[in-house]
């Protein structure tokens, strides 16, 4: 007999996650990378450059500059939001902690955003498991509960998500408005306030950072599956529908009005290029690609039937337009996460019909990874902390040779604890064959979460060494003395403006207002080179300054010679 779902639950499977523990893995996830670091290059600190700007009233809010130059993207709302935090807590939070601060909270609304989608969707009519002849299905409610604290743990899961996610750039506040979005549609016509609110927040988020076509393909397609799947009486779909489309319209006007409208596609750059696509679509979404193709395949019946079950074509939308992008424009990981939200929840049906081998097999393979993953990170902490085992203590040094290793207290207890809750979660794991649907990505989603906390803790200070310009933009401003007055530019892309504003202090002069200098910082590998465009009776090279991890980042600094008397 063909089942009218491939979903079989009992309603012992459907045990809620406890909250406390879920509110506690959320909290290790979103806090540690927004917190004890500098603005890193290249996104982070450019996009940190022009709120800093912005906050001390040295450009315009609509037309933002940095020493003439304006910002690579179009929205502006990431930069509104740093800024604003940025005045907020001027005098007691230092500014580039205050710029995390709305992108922290965004990321913890992006993860309750895929929660409810999720919730949504399950309770949706084809959603519902097999009743069984006797009683003793899952609980819708319950049910429903289950799948979203699967979706959620997809989510955190996601290997790609956990860097980009922590930066202060438009993609973040993409990325949030994408999910309540997806929240709105899910939620149609079930709910009504709640998802319009969330509905014309996402649109008219996404538009605002830069991102007009997505939101006009996510909505319109959104507003479409309202109308036609599944979740309510004609009379009752249609007229949400109808709102969501309106609001979508009203979001492609405002786009027009501000003139964000741009051609982004790029050409293809051959098989090399589709090689690097391949990769990032192998590894940055795992593992919950892998689950959604399996729910795709279980679920292939309700998918082509007649009734256009909103829980698979939903999600299936979003997915396709995201990839569609990661596909077409660039920078692709950005355009990727994305797909995320909508990729967890697919991920998350996967559970109902996921087999026991499987199963076991995503456990022990999570286990082994993020296991020998967290090990090697202890170990090389070690090695910079003690120098044992010297290998790993000699090529930090090579790698990063001007590194002065320094001891937290609270950053080691911190990661000491997470390393224990991971062991101790390990082993009520394998203790016993455990019900709940979720089961299968506790230990992905923990895992994911213990590599990030580990990394945000015990390898901060290197990370911070490595990944930040204050050491070389100190010595950029060590060079030119006290007072160098306004100092010129050539080559350098926004991060090192950005960097040389904030961590030397410098007052960079725009192309047109550099002909007073005394100064100038070059990219020593700036084309044409500076030695063929500058003067050389007019400027003598005095430094030739690297980042202190990267040789080939370099900046020259150049004073202008003295007129010949």
């Amino acid at each position: 007999m063909i089942q009218p779902t491939p979903a079989i639950v009992p309603q012992s499977a459907v045990r809620a996650l406890p909250r406390w523990a879920l509110l506690l893995l959320c909290l290790a996830y979103v806090v540690p990378g927004f917190v004890g670091r500098d603005p890193w290059k290249s996104a982070d600190i450019t996009a940190f450059g022009y709120m800093r700007e912005l906050a001390l009233g040295h450009t315009p809010w609509g037309a933002p500059l940095m020493a003439g130059l304006p910002p690579d993207t179009d929205g502006l709302l990431p930069y509104w939001l740093g800024a604003w935090a940025i005045q907020w807590t001027s005098g007691w939070l230092a500014p580039e902690m205050a710029a995390r601060l709305p992108f922290m909270a965004l990321l913890a609304v992006t993860l309750a955003a895929t929660w409810y989608s999720v919730y949504h969707l399950a309770r949706s009519p084809g959603a519902q498991p097999v009743a069984f002849a006797f009683g003793g299905e899952a609980n819708p409610a319950d049910y429903a509960r289950t799948l979203a604290d699967a979706g959620l743990l997809a989510l955190i899961a996601c290997l790609g998500l956990a860097q980009l996610s922590h930066e202060t750039t438009s993609y973040v506040t993409q990325l949030t408005c994408t999910a309540l979005l997806f929240h709105a549609a899910a939620a149609l016509p079930v709910r009504t306030t709640g998802p319009l609110i969330a509905a014309t927040a996402g649109l008219g988020g996404l538009v605002l950072s830069g991102a007009p076509a997505m939101a006009a393909l996510l909505g319109a397609g959104g507003a479409l599956l309202v109308g036609t799947t599944a979740a309510a009486t004609p009379r009752r779909r249609w007229p949400w529908a109808a709102a969501l489309l309106a609001l979508t319209l009203l979001s492609a006007w405002l786009a027009w009005r501000l003139d964000l409208w741009r051609w982004r596609i790029v050409d293809s750059e051959g098989a090399k290029e589709w090689d690097s696509l391949a990769r990032l679509l192998l590894w940055f979404s795992w593992p919950a690609w892998p689950l959604a193709i399996w729910t795709v395949w279980r679920w292939r019946r309700q998918i082509v039937s007649q009734e256009r079950h909103r829980h698979l074509l939903l999600p299936l939308w979003f997915v396709a337009v995201s990839v569609g992008a990661t596909l077409t424009t660039r920078p692709a990981d950005r355009a990727l996460m994305l797909a995320l939200p909508a990729m967890a929840a697919l991920a998350a049906f996967a559970l109902p019909t996921l087999r026991r081998s499987i199963s076991a097999l995503i456990d022990w393979f999570t286990l082994l990874f993020f296991s020998a993953s967290a090990i090697a990170i202890w170990v090389i902490w070690l090695a910079v902390q003690t120098g044992v085992p010297a290998k790993p203590a000699r090529n930090i040094a090579r790698l990063a040779p001007d590194f002065v290793a320094s001891f937290s207290a609270v950053q080691f207890a911190a990661a000491l604890a997470a390393t224990l809750a991971w062991c101790a979660l390990v082993w009520w794991r394998a203790a016993r064959n455990r019900a709940p649907l979720w089961k299968s990505l506790v230990l992905p989603a923990s895992g994911a979460t213990l590599g990030w906390l580990l990394l945000m803790t015990l390898w901060l200070p290197l990370l911070d060494h490595g990944r930040s310009y204050r050491l070389q933009m100190q010595a950029v401003r060590a060079v030119m003395g006290d007072a160098p007055g306004c100092v010129a530019t050539y080559g350098l892309g926004r991060s090192q403006i950005a960097a040389l504003i904030y961590h030397g202090e410098l007052d960079l002069a725009s192309s047109q207002q550099s002909a007073g200098c005394n100064w100038l910082v070059a990219d020593a590998a700036a084309s044409p080179p500076y030695a063929s465009v500058l003067p050389r009776r007019e400027w003598t090279p005095v430094a030739n300054i690297m980042r202190p991890t990267d040789r080939n980042d370099r900046v020259v600094v150049l004073r202008r010679t003295p007129p010949q008397r």
